[in-house]
């Protein structure tokens, strides 16, 4: 009960700090409980860090500092590999599950940099109203970081976003700060609370936020985004629950929520092992009708061909559920 009351008390701060004075917003930044919400948009910001892990380096990771131009070399950066931004979502940060997992999928490739965006600090429980604000700020320097990659031997061809949940739309949201569109976009069960009644498509990951936009949807109509979001989406097991997920409701949302990483960090490491199916673009789907179309199959997550569209339904047998800290 206690915890009820205290998300309430919350919901009602940021509330007001939403509609309230326009004019203190604008000079303060705000903290409250365990909520802050960022009002001066200044990058780099030490609420919003940038991590490298390597092959060497393994799961050691390594800060980079943007405003030192030998912080990428001094760090162990190739230029001729790879390079993955890995961004995570409400109340997560890069050093816990499920984001560990996908960072250890692409270190067991040995053929990527792979970046990590950590803005724990901005985006704590309960306070999913000043997330959403504070997403604009992260959004800001992760683009920094970004221009940052391109100028020391980044090539954006070899570059992918992978966001989960906010951090989906953080992905997107990179573009409204670049000159060049992205290449690649993935966003794992891209976040739908108010994002689907009140962000514009500046607020939000969508197919114009880069050359090809893949979306995996887990938990869709609830924690995450219905329907067809990118160039091509995949609804898995019907897009809301996931197999092995047990529990309350809200667990079980938040399991299947979490899976679309899991299963992502499976392709990345085994090419071609999750395939799927032309089908309609609803989703989640009705437990009776998957409404599959003609046409070939796709491999789903890593390998999937450049330039595919559509939207593709995936039937796994995994039967286990995504740990998530």
């Amino acid at each position: 009960m206690r915890l009820y009351v205290a998300v309430l008390i919350i919901i009602l701060i940021e509330n007001w700090q939403f509609k309230g004075n326009a004019q203190l917003q604008s000079i303060y930044d705000l903290k409250y409980w365990r909520c802050f919400l960022k009002k001066h948009y200044v990058c780099p910001d030490n609420n919003v860090k940038y991590y490298l892990y390597t092959p060497e380096t393994g799961q050691k990771r390594l800060r980079i500092d943007i405003r030192n131009n030998l912080s990428l070399r001094l760090s162990g950066f190739d230029p001729e590999r790879k390079n993955v931004i890995i961004i995570h979502g409400f109340n997560g940060t890069e050093s816990k599950t499920p984001m560990t997992i996908l960072r250890d999928a692409y270190l067991y490739r040995k053929d990527y940099n792979i970046f990590t965006i950590d803005w724990a600090g901005l985006t704590n429980f309960p306070c999913y109203l000043s997330s959403l604000s504070n997403m604009r700020l992260v959004a800001q320097c992760t683009a920094k970081f970004y221009a940052f990659l391109m100028d020391h031997g980044g090539q954006a061809e070899e570059t992918t976003c992978v966001g989960h949940s906010l951090g989906a739309h953080i992905c997107g949201m990179i573009s409204n700060h670049l000159t060049i569109k992205q290449h690649k976009i993935v966003g794992l069960d891209p976040a739908r609370p108010l994002i689907d009644r009140y962000a514009n498509k500046y607020f939000r990951l969508t197919k114009d936020d880069a050359h090809h936009v893949q979306i995996i949807h887990t938990n869709a109509g609830f924690l995450g985004e219905v329907n067809q979001v990118g160039h091509i989406d995949f609804c898995v097991n019907g897009g809301m629950r996931q197999p092995g997920c047990k529990g309350r409701q809200i667990r079980i949302a938040r399991c299947s929520h979490f899976q679309s990483a899991c299963y992502f960090a499976k392709t990345v490491r085994y090419p071609k092992s999750i395939i799927g199916y032309p089908c309609d673009t609803s989703c989640p789907k009705s437990k009776r009708n998957w409404n599959y179309l003609p046409g070939p199959s796709t491999p789903m997550g890593h390998d999937t061909p450049y330039g595919m569209y559509g939207s593709y339904c995936v039937q796994t047998d995994t039967k286990k559920d995504c740990p998530f800290d």
